[in-house]
């Protein structure tokens, strides 16, 4: 079954009680059982519903995965599923990881006795050089947010396997259309469902997907315990964006070609973070594993004065938190996804106060140039 198909068709795609072309919402904290010695498939809302189950049924398919988890947001997702490490653990990072993640491993799970060593993991030697005795996980985004760099996840499974490492891998940016880490070896996949899995802007949800079940039994128990759930509502909503998400990729990451180059032209552009230009030095690593560039990408202007007028001054691009709607969204790093890393880390790790991320929707290209270029050009 190819992919297109499997969005509409896999999974639970009809209501077995009525035949309705939707799961429905079944907006219930509790489930009556038949009696003290038969007690049904659900019983309490947190511990499994049946709209939660289909959204997680289907993302588990598209990824490849033996076990799908839906939370109630992104970060929900990624704090969850590292609470399968415990006190003494010990992960290796990249460097320029998303800000929310940042903030949790240095604000919180180092507090709970679990310690990060962040990395640039495009170098392999980098992240074999971090790895300790204690080390038991490998976090990986690629490409990574904001500055699109990516990681050879063929290369760093194996160094994993060979020292009985975990990797997990944010696969936000690219959605399972586009890459499938588990298909690459990788042992967990997280994603913010609020992006383009979802799509229109309208639902916070995060997902794990693991290819072991044994370690999907792990994930589960953390997910009733901690009760980090999706809802019923959400869980619709984001079952229905699955349904279109590979048209909706195809044009904004076509569109997102176009821009690119056009940028590429225009005097006020440095520098062009995306790994779908030739020159970018993560592209043909990035070819070998994933299906497409995407539809996100971040560029460096030249002063912070056109980088103001250029965040202030768009009007189709919504300047604002988040990604992968159906509108084009354009956000500023330094003070939004990556607020919570100090300025001298963020520095460090190249996330400048002139740099820019851009996620492409669905509007016309022409008019998205338009935009930004009227942008440029107001005094």
């Amino acid at each position: 079954m190819k992919f297109a198909t499997k969005l509409i068709h896999g999974g639970q795609t009809v209501d077995p009680l009525t035949g309705a072309l939707g799961v429905p919402i079944y907006q219930t904290s509790t489930f009556r059982q038949k009696s003290l010695d038969e007690f049904g498939k659900y019983d309490y809302a947190r511990s499994g519903n049946p709209s939660r189950e289909a959204v997680e049924e289907a993302i588990a398919l598209l990824e490849g995965g033996s076990r799908g988890f839906a939370f109630a947001s992104g970060m929900a997702a990624i704090t969850s599923t590292l609470l399968i490490f415990s006190a003494g653990d010990h992960l290796v990072v990249c460097d320029d990881v998303y800000g929310g993640t940042y903030r949790a491993l240095t604000g919180i799970f180092n507090r709970l006795g679990i310690s990060s060593t962040f990395v640039d993991a495009t170098d392999p030697t980098a992240v074999e050089a971090a790895i300790r005795p204690e080390t038991r996980g490998i976090y990986l985004e690629t490409p990574s947010n904001p500055l699109l760099k990516v990681t050879d996840l063929r290369r760093l499974v194996a160094l994993a396997r060979s020292r009985g490492i975990i990797t997990l891998v944010d696969n936000t940016f690219m959605t399972p259309y586009l890459q499938r880490p588990l298909e690459l070896g990788c042992d967990i996949v997280l994603h913010s469902g609020t992006k383009f899995l979802s799509g229109h802007s309208d639902v916070i949800c995060g997902y794990a997907v693991v290819r072991d079940e044994e370690l999907g039994e792990r994930i589960r128990y953390i997910q009733n315990g901690f009760g980090a759930i999706l809802g019923p509502q959400d869980s619709f909503l984001a079952l229905r964006g699955l349904k279109t998400l590979k048209v909706r990729m195809d044009q904004s990451q076509a569109s997102t070609v176009r821009i690119v180059h056009w940028l590429a032209e225009q005097k006020q552009v440095t520098r062009i973070h995306y790994p779908g230009l030739e020159d970018h030095p993560g592209h043909l690593i990035h070819q070998g594993q994933a299906d497409g560039p995407g539809a996100v990408f971040s560029f460096e202007l030249d002063s912070f004065e056109t980088t103001r007028r250029l965040l202030e001054g768009t009007r189709l691009a919504s300047f604002a938190v988040s990604l992968g709607g159906v509108e084009s969204i354009i956000s500023y790093p330094a003070r939004m996804s990556h607020a919570a890393v100090p300025a001298d880390e963020r520095e460090r790790k190249g996330i400048k106060d002139t740099l820019v991320r851009f996620s492409t929707g669905l509007e016309a290209a022409e008019d998205l140039m338009a935009d930004i270029s009227a942008a440029f050009n107001t005094k």
